[in-house]
Parts: structure tokens; sequence; C-alpha cells
């Protein structure tokens, strides 16, 4: 079968999700607070090499032309990640350059805790002063940024809101809606696919954490003589009005792109001048 942009950016949303929930990810900063409740839950990949998975991605997109050069960024921005995450210094700005040659441009994610130490590396300046945003596309950024860490938080909450329910209602956590506009840098669609690999790290995990609870509880249910079903059919109304109130939250937070923004590409905000969400 032929290669096509879809089908590499499905590869790509698969590698990013498998090393999210790898060992390295819980102990990067910023990473951590996701990659590890996903894993926990998930454990570690199976099978899933995700360095030789972005390399393959590379080869295969940049066959693909210029279309497809966002996806080439992509997997250098994976291998970037991974090398930062390992100390591999040169091989992460190796690639980091890389990926902005091909237009990665998310300013926002290297301004992160884990990437300080090297502003003043003159490689790490030289890859971040090359990268083109417009406004309308660091606004996305930013927000994108934002939903993670809110993703996050809402997971926290709903696994210690899971603690101790007795109903057998799978609770699968809610997303705010992808955005859907089209975007001035193509290098916006790299950080469009990480948020969304995050979303799908935190939702499978959830839903494997409830499973695992309600499947105990139905356990339960058959050898228990004093089983509480009032108990659990107040918990299941409960668990059934958080959700319903996370998932207009979710909503509530969808991208909408300020009026009158620009869309002009041009440098991004000087090194050290962003301050990722918290």
């Amino acid at each position: 079968m032929a290669d096509t942009v879809s089908a590499l950016a499905a590869r790509v949303h698969e590698l990013l999700v498998a090393n999210l929930t790898s060992p390295a990810a819980a102990a990067v900063p910023g990473q951590g607070a996701f990659a590890s409740l996903a894993r926990a839950f998930l454990g570690a990949p199976q099978g899933v090499d995700p360095a030789a998975g972005f390399h393959d991605v590379i080869a295969r997109a940049a066959g693909l032309g210029p279309d497809a050069a966002w996806l080439v960024a992509a997997g250098h921005s994976g291998l970037a990640g991974m090398a930062f995450e390992r100390g591999q210094a040169d091989q992460g700005l190796y690639h980091l350059n890389a990926a902005v040659s091909y237009g990665f441009n998310d300013c926002l994610a290297l301004h992160g805790e884990a990437l300080r130490p090297f502003h003043a590396d003159p490689a790490f300046r030289n890859a971040y002063q090359r990268m083109v945003i417009s406004p309308a596309d660091l606004d996305e950024v930013t927000w994108a940024h934002r939903e993670i860490l809110l993703m996050s938080r809402d997971a926290t909450r709903a696994s210690v809101d899971n603690i101790g329910r007795l109903d057998t209602g799978i609770s699968a956590l809610p997303q705010a809606p992808l955005p859907t506009r089209v975007p001035n840098t193509p290098g916006v669609l790299v950080t469009r696919l990480e948020l969304s690999a995050v979303q799908t790290a935190l939702q499978r995990a959830a839903i494997k954490a409830d499973t695992s609870r309600a499947s105990g509880n139905v356990a339960l249910d058959l050898v228990s003589d004093d089983w509480d079903f009032a108990r659990a059919r107040r918990d299941a109304w409960r668990a059934d009005e958080l959700d319903s109130h996370r998932q207009q939250a979710a909503a509530a937070r969808a991208f909408v792109e300020r009026p009158g923004v620009s869309t002009v590409p041009g440098p991004c905000p000087p090194l050290g001048s962003l301050i990722p969400p918290a």
C-alpha cells in the first residue's frame, strides 16, 4: 500500500502515544503528570520502538514531497525529545535543527523547564531563531499546551473521584475538540498531533483503570451476600453527573481564534520571553 500523509500521521500518533507511556517519559519535567498516570495504568508499550518508528516516518514522509514536510518535522521532533530525555544533548540538538528545517515551530515547547538549560547554547538558539509562526498559530500552540495541562489535571481528579465507587459503569475522560482551522504554518500540525496523542494516552489510561475497577466490583457482587446495591446506584448517578460536568467543561475549552489576530508568519517571540502554562 502506498504511503499517504494521513496514514503516516496516524503512525506518528501511535508512536507518540507509545513514547508517552514509556518509562523515560515519566521522568521528563513537564511530561511527568500525564505520562506517569498513563504509564501506571497502560504499562510500558509492548513491541513498539518509537525511535525506529520515527526514523521510518522521516524516510517515508520525505518521499511524499512538501505536503508531508511537517511529518518529517514531527519525526525529528520526536527523536529530539527522546534524545533530550536521555541526556543526549548533541543528538537532541541535531534533530531539533532538522525538525525546524522542516517546519517545526512550537516555540512554547522550547521554553519548557527541561530545555531551559540549553537556552545559552548557540546551536539551540540558532534553531529557535529560525522558527517562524503567526500570532494566530501561536495562540493555538499556547492553547494546546494549556489543554494538555488541564487534561492531566482532569485525569488526576477523575482517578480520585473513582476511588471507592461500587458501580460498574465506565467513565471515559472527556476531551476538548481539536482545532479544525487551517494553520498559517504547517508546523502547528505537529503540535496538534502531539495534543491528540496526549488525549489518547490519558483516555486509554482512564478507561483501563475504570474497567479494572468495574470488573472488580462485578466479581465482588457475585461472591458477596451483602453487596450495597443502593450505594452502587448512588455512585453511578454521581459518576454520571461528574461525567456530564467534565464533558461540558471540555467542550467549553474548544479553541476559538481571536477576531482580527494576525495570520502573517514571522519570527517566534524572543527566546526566554514565553512562559508555558502552569
